[in-house]
C-alpha cells in the first residue's frame, strides 16, 4: 500500500498545467516545504492544454460528482480570487441534430435544478426562441433545443494559470524550465528481488541532470505517454481550434452581455463571446479528436499517440477546418467564409469515461499520477489541488478514490462521458503529422 510523503519530503511535480500547479500550491498550504515543478516552459506553458485565451466554466455535467465539484470551483474561486478572469456570459447547452431529448443535456439540466434548487438560473428553449433571446446568433436554428445556464460562462485560461503560477512562486515552490525542466525518464531502483517492483527515486532531464525525489508526481496531460504506458487508460488526441477577427461593431453584437458560450453537443462545435479588447472570435470542437502516432520507446513499449515535445505549429486537417466552418454556417453564417487569423490543435488526455486518473501508480513506489483531464479539467482550477492532495494523502472520499483510481485493466476509449460530438477519432496521416 502506498505511503503518503512526509511534509519535509522532496516532491518533484512534472508538468506545470492545472493539475501540477494547483496541487503544488495546495501542498504548500498543507505544510509541505520542498516542492519543485518541472516543465519544458515556464507557466503559462504556451501549448499546454490548460492555457488559452478562453476555457468554458460550467457546472453543467451529467455526472453529479463533477457537477458538485464545479459548483465548488465557481463558489470558492471563480466568484472569488479568480473573478477578474471569469466572464459570467451564460452557457448554452444545445443539440441541433436528432429528435427527442439529448441524454447528456437532460441529465445536466436535472443536476443543475437539483443542486441549485430554486436558485438555478436556467432558461429552456426550442428552435427560433434562441434568435429571439440572442439576436446576434442569426443562423437557421429551427431544429435546435436545449437550455442556457446563466450561472456558467468562460475564463481567460492563460491569465488564470499565470495567477496560479505566481501564487506558487510566492508560496515557495521552485520551478525549472527548458532542457533542465524537460523530463525524459525516471530514476529507479529495484526494491525487492522477489517482486521486481521498482521505486522511482527521481527524474532525468533533457540537460542530462538527475534530480532526486522522495515522490514524483506526473501531471503531464497529453504528454504523459512519453513517460508512462497509458494504453487502455488514456489516449492523447488533438482537437481543432481557430480564431476569426471581428470588427468592434460585430463583436458588440456577440459580447458577454448579449451572447452566451455556445456548446452544440450534436457536433461538438462550440464558440465563445469575442475576447474583450481584441474582438477575436474563437471556435473549436469538443469531439473525439485526432491521434498522432509515436514510435515505441523503453518507458512505453507500445506505439502511442502524443504531441511532440516541440511547440506545436498552426495547422488544421482539412476535415477539421470544414467542420468548424459548418458550425459557423449553422450558428453565425455571416462569418462562415471569414479567414482564420489563427488556428491550431489543442491536445486532450482522454480516458474511457472522462474520469481523471489521480492515484499512486501500482507498479512503482514513489510515483503518483494526476492526469487524464479529458478536456474538462481546467474549470476546476481554484479547487482541483485540494482534491488531488486528498488523493495523495489518502484522505479522499470513497467516491473520489473509486472514480480517479488507476485503471488496473485497460479499457476501450471511445465514447467518454457523453459530452462529445462529431465524427469518430482518427489517426493523422503521415502528411498531416509532417505539418504539425
Amino acid at each position: 500500500m502506498a505511503i503518503p510523503p512526509s511534509k519535509s519530503a522532496a516532491i518533484v511535480i512534472v508538468g506545470a498545467g492545472v493539475f501540477g500547479l494547483s496541487t503544488a500550491l495546495e501542498l504548500t498550504r498543507r505544510g509541505y516545504t520542498n516542492i519543485t515543478v518541472l516543465d519544458r516552459h515556464l507557466a503559462p506553458v504556451p501549448d499546454g492544454s490548460s492555457v488559452d485565451v478562453s476555457r468554458i466554466i460550467r457546472a453543467d455535467y451529467a455526472d453529479v460528482f463533477y457537477a458538485r465539484m464545479a459548483l465548488d470551483a465557481l463558489q470558492n474561486g471563480w466568484h472569488g480570487e479568480y473573478a477578474p478572469y471569469f466572464y459570467q456570459s451564460g452557457l448554452m447547452c444545445t443539440q441541433t441534430q436528432g429528435c427527442g431529448e439529448h441524454e447528456y443535456i437532460a441529465q445536466s439540466k436535472q443536476n443543475m435544478e437539483q443542486l441549485g434548487g430554486k436558485a438555478a438560473n436556467l432558461l429552456s428553449f426550442q428552435g427560433a426562441e434562441i434568435r429571439q433571446q440572442y439576436p446576434g446568433i442569426h443562423g437557421d436554428l429551427s431544429q435546435a433545443s436545449g437550455y442556457v445556464n446563466m450561472d456558467s460562462g468562460w475564463a481567460n485560461a492563460e491569465l488564470s494559470i499565470g495567477h496560479l503560477a505566481r501564487n506558487c512562486t510566492r508560496a515557495g515552490v521552485s520551478f525549472r524550465a527548458g532542457p533542465q525542466g524537460t523530463v525524459t525518464d525516471f530514476l529507479t531502483q529495484t526494491t525487492t528481488a522477489t517482486t521486481g517492483k521498482k521505486r522511482v527515486t527521481g527524474v532525468r532531464t533533457a540537460s542530462g541532470e538527475s534530480i532526486a525525489a522522495d515522490l514524483v508526481m506526473v501531471s503531464t496531460g497529453a504528454w504523459t505517454p512519453h513517460l508512462l504506458e497509458m494504453t487502455g487508460r488514456s489516449v492523447s488526441v488533438a482537437q481543432p481550434v481557430a480564431f476569426l477577427q471581428l470588427t468592434a461593431d460585430e463583436a458588440r453584437e456577440l459580447d458577454n452581455n448579449r451572447c452566451p458560450v455556445i456548446l452544440d453537443l450534436s457536433t461538438g462545435w462550440f464558440t465563445f463571446p469575442p475576447t474583450p479588447g481584441t474582438h477575436l472570435l474563437k471556435i473549436a470542437r469538443h469531439g473525439f479528436g485526432y491521434e498522432r502516432t509515436n514510435e515505441a520507446k523503453p518507458q512505453n513499449p507500445s506505439a502511442y499517440s502524443a504531441p511532440t515535445l516541440a511547440r506545436q505549429g498552426g495547422y488544421l486537417p482539412p476535415d477539421a477546418e470544414k467542420a468548424l466552418r459548418e458550425g459557423l454556417e449553422l450558428w453565425l453564417p455571416r462569418f462562415k467564409d471569414r479567414p482564420f487569423v489563427q488556428r491550431r490543435l489543442c491536445w486532450y488526455s482522454d480516458t474511457p469515461k472522462g474520469d481523471f486518473i489521480v492515484d499512486y501508480h501500482p507498479d512503482y513506489e514513489g510515483l503518483f499520477v494526476a492526469t487524464g483531464g479529458s478536456g474538462h479539467a481546467f474549470k476546476f482550477l481554484p479547487v482541483l489541488g485540494r482534491y488531488v492532495a486528498d488523493s495523495l494523502e489518502l484522505t479522499a472520499s470513497a467516491e473520489q478514490r473509486q472514480k480517479w483510481a488507476w485503471p488496473v485493466a485497460p479499457q476501450p476509449i471511445a465514447s467518454g462521458d457523453g459530452s462529445r460530438g462529431g465524427p469518430p477519432r482518427r489517426r493523422l496521416t503521415p502528411e498531416e503529422r509532417a505539418r504539425l
